[in-house]
C-alpha cells in the first residue's frame, strides 16, 4: 500500500480523483489509455495478483483499478510508478507516463496548443481577461475557481497544467512573432488579491519586453471598435495558410477561408491602430505596477 493510502487507512476510490475520465469523442485519447490500461492488466495478470489485491497494494479500490485497466479512467504518474514497482515491471509500465501526459488535457486545449506551436504569427485580441498565453498559474487557477458550477479541484489543476504548457510557445526556436492587444479593464481587475494581481503585472511586462512579442494596450476611454464583439485570434503557419476566429462571426468557428480571414485580419489591424502603442502600453502597465 502506497505511504499516503496508509496514513489514510481507505483505499482511494473516484471521490479522491475526480476530473479522470477519458472523453469518448477523443479518439486518440481513447486508443492510448485502452492500450495503457491492457498492458496494466496483462503485466497484473502475468505475475498471479487480483485486481483487488493489486488495489490494496497500490492504495487503490478495486473499482477503480478495473476502470483504469479498462481505458475508463487516466492513471495518474504516482500510480503508473507505484504499479510498475509492485509488478516489477523494470520502468516499462512508469514509461507509459510519456504517452499518457500527452493525453491528459482535454482535446480543446491540445489541438490550440498544437495550432500555436506550428505557427509563425499568433495575433490575439482579449476583451474580458488576460489571454491564457500570459497568465501566471495562480491567475489562472483563481479564474478556473470562480467558473459556476465549480470544477473540482483535481480538474482546476488540470486545466491550469494544460494552460501552462502552451506558454511553451515562447521557448520556440525559432520564435514566432506573436503580438496582443488586451483591453485596460482586464489588466486593472484584481484577480485573486493584490500579491498575485502584481505577479500578474510582472509577467505581462516580461513577456512584452522579449524581442518576439508586441504587447498593446487597449485604453477603456476610447472610442467603439471592432472586438466589442469578443476575441479575435489569427495564426499564420509556414507554408502560407492561417487560420481565425471571432466570438461575434462566423458563429464562432475557426475559418481558414482566404475571404474570411481577410474580414479578420482587417478587424485586427483596426485595433492595433486603436491601443496604445507597445512602448507605451508596457509604460502603462509599469504604473498599474507601481499601484500595487
Amino acid at each position: 500500500m502506497t505511504a499516503e493510502a496508509a496514513e489514510t487507512g481507505r483505499l482511494k476510490s473516484e471521490a479522491d480523483e475526480p476530473g479522470w475520465e477519458v472523453d469518448p469523442d477523443d479518439d486518440w485519447g481513447v486508443a492510448v489509455i485502452a492500450t495503457v490500461g491492457r498492458q496494466l492488466k496483462l503485466r497484473r495478470e502475468a505475475v498471479g495478483m487480483r485486481a483487488a489485491e493489486f488495489g490494496a497494494a497500490v492504495g487503490y479500490g478495486e473499482d477503480l483499478v478495473y476502470k483504469i485497466e479498462g481505458g475508463k479512467r487516466i492513471p495518474r504518474q504516482g500510480y503508473l510508478v507505484t504499479a510498475d514497482r509492485v509488478l516489477g515491471a523494470g520502468g516499462l509500465i512508469a514509461a507509459t507516463w510519456e504517452d499518457v501526459k500527452r493525453v491528459r488535457y482535454p482535446k480543446k486545449v491540445r489541438e490550440l496548443g498544437k495550432l500555436e506551436g506550428k505557427a509563425v504569427e499568433i495575433g490575439v485580441y482579449e476583451c474580458n481577461s488576460i489571454h491564457g498565453l500570459l497568465q501566471t498559474p495562480e491567475h489562472a487557477r483563481c479564474l478556473f475557481e470562480a467558473w459556476q458550477p465549480p470544477y473540482s479541484s483535481d480538474d482546476v489543476e488540470r486545466m491550469v497544467a494544460a494552460r501552462m504548457a502552451r506558454q511553451t510557445v515562447f521557448e520556440r526556436d525559432p520564435a514566432p512573432s506573436v503580438h496582443f492587444v488586451l483591453e485596460e479593464a482586464p489588466l486593472r481587475r484584481q484577480v485573486g488579491g493584490t500579491m498575485v494581481w502584481r505577479q500578474q503585472l510582472e509577467r505581462l511586462l516580461a513577456v512584452g519586453r522579449l524581442n518576439n512579442v508586441a504587447l498593446q494596450v487597449m485604453p477603456t476611454n476610447t472610442e467603439a471598435h471592432p472586438g466589442l464583439d469578443g476575441r479575435i485570434e489569427l495564426l499564420k503557419f509556414p507554408d502560407g495558410t492561417a487560420v481565425g476566429r471571432a466570438d461575434g462571426m462566423y458563429n464562432g468557428r475557426p475559418v481558414s477561408d482566404p475571404r474570411h480571414l481577410r474580414i479578420l485580419e482587417l478587424q485586427y489591424g483596426s485595433l492595433r491602430a486603436q491601443a496604445l502603442p507597445p512602448r507605451e502600453s508596457l509604460a502603462f502597465i509599469e504604473e498599474l505596477l507601481g499601484e500595487t
